[in-house]
C-alpha cells in the first residue's frame, strides 16, 4: 500500500480493498475458529461497502486436532527462508500451509498482498483486548487502532507495539500491507468464552467500519496512541538442567500491564522464596504465565509505555 506526506503531513493511502481475517493461526484458540467459522457460512456481519472481506482458517490440521499447531508454530513460519524453501511433503506441514498463505493473500510485501489481515488469537493471560502493532510508522493501523479504543470506551483495548529488534518473528498477518494481530484474554486453550467471544467480535466490526469510513473518504486527523512497546522476554528461573525452579509470583500473576518496579516479587519458587525483579526501570509486564510459552521459555515479556504520534491520513 503506497503511503506518502504531502506539505500539511496528511499521509495519503491507498483504499483498503482487500481485507482478511484469520482464525485458528493456533488450532485451540477457539474464539478466532469460532468467529472465521460463523462468517464462513454467513458472512453478511464482516462485509462493507466496497470491500472483499475474507475469513480463513489458517491451520485448519491444528484445528481439527484442537492443538496449537501439528509440526511448528504457523505464527512464526513466515521467514523469507521458508516461503522461499522447495516445496515438498518433506517440509514440516505449517511451512507447506505458510507457503500456500503466502500465494493466497502475498506475495509477502509485494503490491498484490492483501492489504489488511486480522490475525485472532486467545492468551490464557489476563491481557483484555490487546491489539497488536507490528510498526509505529504504520499510520493507517495507528488510526484504525485509535478509531476502535474511541468506539468501545470505556471498554479497554491496549496496543502492544512488537517492533523490538531481537523478538522479530514471521506473523501469519505479516503477508498484508497492513498486519493486526488481535489478543484477547484469559481464556484457556480449547474453551469458548462467551464474554472473550463476544469482545472479539466487537472490535472487528468497529475496525471493518474505520475501513469503510476510510475508503468512503473520511479524513482522519493526526492523533496520538498509547502504546506498550515490548522490551525482552524473561524467562522463569531454572536449574541446571533447565528444569524450571519457580512460579509466577502471587503477587504478578493476573496482573498483565500493571507497573512492575524493581525489588518487586516476581517469582516464588517452590520452596517458598521470593524472586524480585531486578530491573533498573519500571515496565509493565503482559503474557504473564501465558500457557503456550513455557515451551518457548517465556514467563512475561516486559514493556515500556509510549505515546506515539500518528500522521493524519486521507484516501489517495
Amino acid at each position: 500500500m503506497s503511503t506518502h506526506n504531502n506539505n500539511n503531513n496528511t499521509a495519503r493511502v491507498t483504499a483498503a480493498r482487500r481485507v482478511a481475517i484469520f482464525g485458528g493461526t493456533h488450532g485451540n484458540e477457539m474464539s478466532g475458529v469460532a468467529l472465521v467459522n460463523l462468517w464462513t457460512k454467513n458472512g453478511a456481519e464482516i462485509q462493507r461497502k466496497g470491500v472483499e472481506t475474507r475469513p480463513f482458517l489458517a491451520n485448519p490440521w491444528a484445528v481439527e486436532k484442537c492443538v496449537r499447531y501439528v509440526d511448528t508454530d504457523l505464527n512464526r513460519a513466515f521467514t523469507p527462508e521458508n516461503l522461499s524453501a522447495p516445496g515438498g511433503d518433506e517440509l514440516p506441514y505449517e511451512v507447506q500451509r505458510a507457503q500456500e498463505i503466502n500465494k493466497i493473500f502475498g506475495p509477502k510485501g509485494s503490491q498484490e498482498a492483501y492489504d489488511v489481515i486480522f490475525d485472532l488469537h486467545n492468551t490464557t493471560s489476563n491481557m483484555g483486548c490487546t491489539l497488536i502493532l507490528e510498526s509505529s510508522k504504520d499510520s493507517f493501523s495507528l488510526q484504525m487502532m485509535n478509531y476502535i479504543k474511541k468506539a468501545i470506551a470505556p471498554a479497554s483495548c491496549l496496543v502492544l507495539l512488537n517492533e523490538h529488534p531481537h523478538l522479530k518473528y514471521s506473523t501469519s498477518r505479516s503477508v498484508a500491507r497492513h498486519p493486526v494481530g488481535l489478543e484477547v484474554g484469559p481464556q484457556p486453550q480449547g474453551v469458548l468464552r462467551s464474554n472473550i467471544f463476544q469482545a472479539m467480535r466487537v472490535i472487528l466490526k468497529h475496525a471493518l467500519d474505520f475501513i469503510e469510513l476510510f475508503n468512503e473518504g473520511m479524513e482522519f486527523p493526526s492523533c496520538t496512541v498509547e502504546v506498550f512497546r515490548v522490551l525482552e522476554s524473561i524467562d522463569y528461573p531454572r536449574d541446571a538442567n533447565g528444569n524450571i525452579i519457580a512460579m509466577v509470583h502471587p503477587n504478578l500473576q493476573d496482573c498483565d500491564w500493571e507497573p512492575l518496579n524493581p525489588g518487586d516479587p516476581m517469582f516464588q519458587t517452590f520452596d517458598g522464596q521470593t524472586v524480585h525483579y531486578q530491573g533498573s526501570s519500571t515496565v509493565y509486564p503482559t503474557f504473564i504465565n501465558e500457557a503456550a510459552y513455557y515451551e518457548k521459555q517465556q514467563a512475561f515479556l516486559t514493556t515500556r509505555r509510549e505515546t506515539l504520534a500518528a500522521n493524519a491520513i486521507s484516501k489517495a
